[in-house]
């Protein structure tokens, strides 16, 4: 190709892939299915979106790089202590179970079915059994099932990926080599495969630990040297032994999440960021490779396979995982019906399928075709079956907001009873022990341990909060909190609003929106609270009563809704307002 159309074939592909995920965004479903079809359609439609010719021998490497790190990423969000009781059994069960019964029957059917060798059959059986973090997390987002099934799920789809990539690399070996070594050696090339990726990611996290915790790096910095590490140990992993660097990966993300002296943020924008764009391109790359000729023969007996592993396999590996513990039985029945296939299950097809085309193995030319038919099925089924089915078996988080009031002044418990009192289930958190106890004696729930462990639900019995409400004294700290906590948040983060004229070295500069309006700012409504103004709350009926100001509306279905400076949510009938009362109006409904 020359260099005007290799430029034209990489721009194309970047621009394709955040298209794809801004399309999908707006269309509020997975991004994976459009990034698929539109990755098809670009290679079956141009002949410059072919990463082949783009970027030849170089492009399997860097597909197991960017896995890496992607692997790293997930990794980071694998903290051990949200992973206790019979959920390490599950998630341990749905990994060696789900791998054998997966890998089994799909090499079983894909002889009869798509005609493969047996060879061929077991190399497509042993892709297919990974899942991912990168299919799975974006649909569990969407879909908000409860603490435990995320979870179990996340955990599970980081974990198996590095798994099925050893085996699939072994698997790819013996077929390559037609069984040169039996059974007792292949097991001990997989525990030698494993130890290299164990002890390449251990000795990376001791690296990282030491740079992230001992020269004290900047944000931009330290984010920097992850990806460096992250990029390096995988490289070194993979010359050492093929793709143990995918190990390697999730060890050194989950090190670093659970090793003491290490401050990680709970959102990582960047490592977030890229990912998203890896993705992306990777989807986009790989379903490009396949061509229409391809899949002309292969659709149905492929979808009689799809059926097999969703309607048998699934709930089979769910149900013997998941026996003998505490998981109940709609999370389990929602277990059985998320087993997504994502980039892993890709990227392995396309880097095996060709060397083994190239060596002859009979049927070798439809497993990257039938992994690209059953991630496109898999991921379309699910995207948009998984929240009607979770909904349906009582699955789905509570709908009910469950909101963080960030402050400890009397005015600041009285809207924490007032929610309470409307239905909602209210967290606080107060830095001064004199106010703790305040809230304590008004029997809410107290958030413990530090503001942005509580906010952004770094312990798992505060997940599920839906948004921040910073209500203290001090003008700065609600400014400086509300930037730093946008965005880690699953919702809203508002503040007081400081004086008109205030001379503060963070709140006058600050961004996004203020609670109530500049006419109550936090002095003003501290005024009227001293004044006898009080927090109360009462259906909305016919309307918001005069001199009353209305601060929330808590919907029927219990979502809460704040009055802020730029926008008032309209009162309906069947709405319960909260609202700050006039001065000194006696034989007002208290909150309590």
């Amino acid at each position: 190709m020359t260099e005007n159309q290799i430029l034209e074939g990489l721009g194309l592909i970047v621009v394709l892939a955040v298209g794809s995920q801004l399309l999908a965004g707006r269309l509020r479903i997975p991004a994976l299915i459009v990034l698929l079809p539109v990755g098809f359609t670009a290679g079956a439609l141009t002949d410059i979106v072919n990463p082949d010719e783009l970027l030849g021998d170089a492009f399997s490497p860097m597909v197991s790089l960017a896995v890496a790190v992607i692997l790293y990423e997930a990794g980071l969000g694998l903290n051990v202590r949200r992973l206790h009781g019979h959920m390490r059994r599950v998630v341990a069960r749905l990994i060696w179970i789900g791998v054998l019964i997966t890998w089994a029957v799909t090499a079983v059917l894909a002889v009869p079915l798509l005609g493969m060798s047996k060879s061929s059959a077991v190399m497509l059986g042993v892709i297919l059994v990974v899942s991912g973090p990168t299919v799975v997390g974006p649909l569990l987002h969407f879909v908000r099932p409860t603490e435990r099934l995320q979870h179990i799920l996340i955990w599970e789809g980081s974990l198996i990926d590095p798994v099925g990539g050893i085996l699939g690399a072994l698997v790819f070996h013996a077929v390559v080599a037609s069984g040169g070594r039996g059974p007792g050696g292949k097991i001990g090339q997989f525990a030698v495969s494993s130890a290299v990726g164990l002890i390449g990611g251990a000795v990376g996290a001791a690296v990282l630990w030491f740079l992230l915790s001992r020269l004290h790096l900047g944000e931009v910095l330290g984010t920097t040297v992850q990806l460096a590490a992250a990029v390096g140990v995988a490289a070194l992993c993979d010359v050492i032994r093929d793709d143990t660097g995918l190990i390697a990966a999730v060890v050194m993300g989950m090190a670093l999440a659970n090793l003491p002296g290490v401050s990680l943020p709970a959102r990582r924008p960047f490592l977030e960021t890229l990912v998203s764009l890896i993705i992306g391109l990777l989807f986009i790359s790989i379903s490009a490779t396949v061509t229409p000729a391809s899949l002309r023969h292969i659709i149905l007996p492929t979808l009689v396979l799809v059926a097999a592993l969703v309607l048998v396999v699934r709930p089979l590996v769910a149900f013997l995982s998941t026996a003998g513990t505490d998981v109940l039985r709609a999370e389990r029945a929602f277990i059985g019906w998320m087993a997504p296939r994502g980039i892993v299950a890709a990227s392995t097809a396309s880097t095996f399928s060709a060397a083994l085309v190239s060596d002859h193995v009979g049927g070798a030319q439809k497993i990257l075709p039938a992994t690209f038919l059953v991630i496109v099925t898999t991921v379309t089924l699910y995207g948009l079956s998984a929240h009607p089915v979770a909904r349906r078996l009582g699955a789905l988080r509570p709908a009910r907001a469950r909101p963080l009031l960030v402050g400890g002044d009397p005015w600041a418990i009285d809207l924490g009873r007032a929610f309470r009192s409307a239905g909602l289930d209210v967290l606080m958190w107060a830095g001064r022990e004199e106010q703790r106890d305040l809230i304590r004696e008004a029997g809410l729930s107290l958030a413990p341990g530090e503001l942005l462990a509580a906010a952004t639900g770094e312990g798992a019995e505060l997940e599920g909060i839906t948004g921040v409400l910073l209500l203290t004294e001090e003008d700065d700290f609600n400014a400086l909190a509300s930037e730093t906590l946008r965005g880690t948040v699953d919702g809203f983060v508002h503040r007081l609003g400081p004086p008109g004229l205030s001379h503060g070295v963070v709140a006058p500069y600050t961004t996004g929106d203020t609670l109530f309006g500049a006419e109550l700012n936090r002095p003003e409504l501290a005024r009227r609270y001293e004044s006898g103004a009080r927090i109360t709350f009462r259906p909305v009926g016919p309307g918001i009563p005069a001199g009353h100001a209305l601060l929330f509306l808590v919907r029927p279905d219990g979502r809460l809704e704040p009055v802020t400076e730029t926008s008032a949510p309209r009162p309906g009938a069947q709405d319960t307002a909260i609202l700050l009362g006039p001065a000194r109006v006696t034989g007002a409904v208290r909150a309590d």
